[in-house]
Protein backbone atom coordinates (compact mmCIF):
# COMPACT_ATOMS: atom_id res chain seq x y z
CA UNK A 1 0.00 0.00 0.00
CA UNK A 2 3.05 2.14 0.53
CA UNK A 3 3.48 2.14 -3.14
CA UNK A 4 -0.02 2.92 -3.92
CA UNK A 5 -0.09 6.08 -1.29
CA UNK A 6 3.12 7.10 -3.39
CA UNK A 7 1.72 7.20 -6.90
CA UNK A 8 -1.60 8.70 -5.89
CA UNK A 9 0.14 11.60 -3.72
CA UNK A 10 2.18 12.51 -6.57
CA UNK A 11 -0.69 11.82 -8.99
CA UNK A 12 -1.95 15.54 -6.95
CA UNK A 13 1.35 16.95 -7.81
CA UNK A 14 5.04 16.83 -7.42
CA UNK A 15 6.07 16.44 -3.77
CA UNK A 16 9.49 16.66 -1.78
CA UNK A 17 10.36 13.16 -0.46
CA UNK A 18 10.01 15.30 3.25
CA UNK A 19 6.59 16.05 2.08
CA UNK A 20 5.50 13.22 0.71
CA UNK A 21 6.69 10.95 4.04
CA UNK A 22 4.60 13.34 6.21
CA UNK A 23 1.27 12.85 3.96
CA UNK A 24 1.14 9.23 3.64
CA UNK A 25 1.59 9.49 7.13
CA UNK A 26 -1.25 11.11 7.96
CA UNK A 27 -3.07 8.67 5.85
CA UNK A 28 -1.95 5.64 7.70
CA UNK A 29 -2.12 7.14 11.17
CA UNK A 30 -0.05 6.13 14.15
CA UNK A 31 -1.16 2.39 13.69
CA UNK A 32 1.39 1.90 10.62
CA UNK A 33 3.65 5.21 10.67
CA UNK A 34 6.10 5.00 7.49
CA UNK A 35 10.01 4.89 8.31
CA UNK A 36 12.58 6.21 6.22
CA UNK A 37 13.79 3.07 5.73
CA UNK A 38 10.66 1.99 3.87
CA UNK A 39 9.68 4.69 2.02
CA UNK A 40 13.07 5.37 0.23
CA UNK A 41 13.82 1.86 -0.91
CA UNK A 42 10.24 2.20 -2.42
CA UNK A 43 11.11 5.57 -3.57
CA UNK A 44 14.25 4.12 -5.10
CA UNK A 45 12.39 0.81 -6.55
CA UNK A 46 10.05 2.99 -8.50
CA UNK A 47 12.21 5.16 -10.19
CA UNK A 48 14.03 2.53 -11.33
CA UNK A 49 10.95 1.07 -12.79
CA UNK A 50 10.77 4.62 -14.67
CA UNK A 51 6.94 4.88 -12.36
CA UNK A 52 8.76 7.97 -10.73
CA UNK A 53 10.92 10.68 -12.01
CA UNK A 54 13.01 12.66 -9.50
CA UNK A 55 15.24 15.32 -10.23
CA UNK A 56 17.69 17.54 -7.44
CA UNK A 57 16.54 21.33 -6.99
CA UNK A 58 18.86 23.76 -4.47
CA UNK A 59 17.21 23.23 -0.84
CA UNK A 60 16.81 26.36 2.00
CA UNK A 61 20.30 25.01 3.35
CA UNK A 62 23.31 23.89 1.87
CA UNK A 63 21.97 20.43 0.71
CA UNK A 64 19.66 19.79 -2.05
CA UNK A 65 16.46 18.38 -2.18
CA UNK A 66 14.66 15.78 -3.93
CA UNK A 67 11.82 16.48 -6.25
CA UNK A 68 9.52 13.98 -7.25
CA UNK A 69 6.63 13.74 -9.90
CA UNK A 70 4.70 10.77 -11.42
CA UNK A 71 5.86 9.89 -15.03
CA UNK A 72 3.22 8.50 -17.24
CA UNK A 73 4.23 4.95 -16.76
CA UNK A 74 3.67 5.59 -13.01
CA UNK A 75 0.00 7.21 -13.58
CA UNK A 76 -0.58 4.26 -15.90
CA UNK A 77 0.19 2.01 -12.80
CA UNK A 78 -1.93 3.69 -10.73
CA UNK A 79 -5.41 3.47 -12.36
CA UNK A 80 -4.16 -0.18 -12.64
CA UNK A 81 -3.55 -0.85 -8.80
CA UNK A 82 -7.21 0.98 -8.11
CA UNK A 83 -9.22 -0.32 -10.73
CA UNK A 84 -7.74 -3.79 -10.13
CA UNK A 85 -7.60 -3.84 -5.94
CA UNK A 86 -8.48 -6.91 -4.58
CA UNK A 87 -7.94 -9.05 -1.91
CA UNK A 88 -6.51 -7.32 1.15
CA UNK A 89 -6.76 -4.54 -0.81
CA UNK A 90 -10.63 -4.95 -0.17
CA UNK A 91 -10.50 -6.63 3.09
CA UNK A 92 -8.32 -4.63 5.26
CA UNK A 93 -9.74 -1.97 6.28
CA UNK A 94 -6.84 0.44 6.12
CA UNK A 95 -5.47 -0.62 3.12
CA UNK A 96 -8.93 0.10 1.66
CA UNK A 97 -8.83 3.72 2.88
CA UNK A 98 -5.70 4.15 0.99
CA UNK A 99 -7.04 3.00 -2.33
CA UNK A 100 -10.28 5.16 -1.34
CA UNK A 101 -8.43 8.53 -0.83
CA UNK A 102 -7.26 7.91 -4.26
CA UNK A 103 -10.24 6.23 -6.17
CA UNK A 104 -11.37 9.31 -7.55
CA UNK A 105 -7.99 9.05 -9.81
CA UNK A 106 -10.06 6.31 -11.78
CA UNK A 107 -11.94 8.47 -14.40
CA UNK A 108 -14.40 5.64 -14.96
CA UNK A 109 -17.50 5.73 -12.25
CA UNK A 110 -18.29 2.09 -13.69
CA UNK A 111 -14.76 1.07 -12.24
CA UNK A 112 -14.70 3.35 -9.67
CA UNK A 113 -18.09 1.14 -8.44
CA UNK A 114 -16.60 -1.92 -9.46
CA UNK A 115 -14.27 -1.10 -6.41
CA UNK A 116 -16.65 -0.15 -3.64
CA UNK A 117 -18.98 -3.24 -4.95
CA UNK A 118 -16.04 -5.71 -4.14
CA UNK A 119 -15.60 -3.84 -0.33
CA UNK A 120 -19.50 -3.91 -0.11
CA UNK A 121 -19.69 -7.43 -1.12
CA UNK A 122 -16.87 -8.69 1.43
CA UNK A 123 -18.83 -6.15 4.29
CA UNK A 124 -22.02 -7.81 3.92
CA UNK A 125 -20.63 -11.64 4.41
CA UNK A 126 -21.05 -12.88 8.22
CA UNK A 127 -17.70 -12.52 10.37
CA UNK A 128 -16.64 -12.16 14.08
CA UNK A 129 -12.93 -11.96 15.45
CA UNK A 130 -14.18 -14.18 17.76
CA UNK A 131 -15.36 -18.09 17.32
CA UNK A 132 -17.56 -20.29 20.16
CA UNK A 133 -16.81 -23.56 18.29
CA UNK A 134 -17.84 -23.68 14.91
CA UNK A 135 -20.20 -20.50 15.52
CA UNK A 136 -19.32 -16.56 14.85
CA UNK A 137 -19.28 -14.93 18.57
CA UNK A 138 -21.76 -11.87 17.98
CA UNK A 139 -21.44 -8.93 20.68
CA UNK A 140 -24.95 -10.01 22.98
CA UNK A 141 -22.70 -13.89 22.67
CA UNK A 142 -20.00 -12.84 25.16
CA UNK A 143 -19.59 -11.88 28.75
CA UNK A 144 -16.30 -10.26 28.19
CA UNK A 145 -16.54 -6.33 28.53
CA UNK A 146 -13.99 -6.17 25.93
CA UNK A 147 -14.56 -8.45 23.52
CA UNK A 148 -18.15 -7.20 23.77
CA UNK A 149 -16.89 -3.62 23.10
CA UNK A 150 -14.56 -4.64 20.01
CA UNK A 151 -17.63 -6.73 18.33
CA UNK A 152 -19.50 -3.45 19.14
CA UNK A 153 -17.38 -1.12 17.92
CA UNK A 154 -17.07 -3.64 14.57
CA UNK A 155 -20.26 -3.57 14.07
CA UNK A 156 -21.50 -0.23 13.68
CA UNK A 157 -18.38 0.92 11.80
CA UNK A 158 -19.35 -2.02 9.68
CA UNK A 159 -23.27 -0.74 9.35
CA UNK A 160 -21.94 2.73 8.66
CA UNK A 161 -19.13 2.03 6.29
CA UNK A 162 -22.20 -0.39 4.42
CA UNK A 163 -24.86 2.20 4.14
CA UNK A 164 -22.22 4.71 2.43
CA UNK A 165 -21.61 2.18 0.23
CA UNK A 166 -24.92 1.87 -0.73
CA UNK A 167 -25.57 5.69 -1.14
CA UNK A 168 -22.41 5.83 -3.45
CA UNK A 169 -23.66 3.05 -6.07
CA UNK A 170 -27.34 3.83 -6.03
Amino acid sequence: MLELAILGFLAEGPLHGYQLRHRIAHLSGHARPVSDGSLYPAINRMVKAELLDRRTEPGDSAAPRHVLSLTDAGRRELLRRLRDADGLEITDSTRFFTVLAFLSHLPDTADQHAVLRRRLDFLEQPASFFHNGDRLQRAEDTDDPYRRGMLTIARATSRAERSWLREVLA
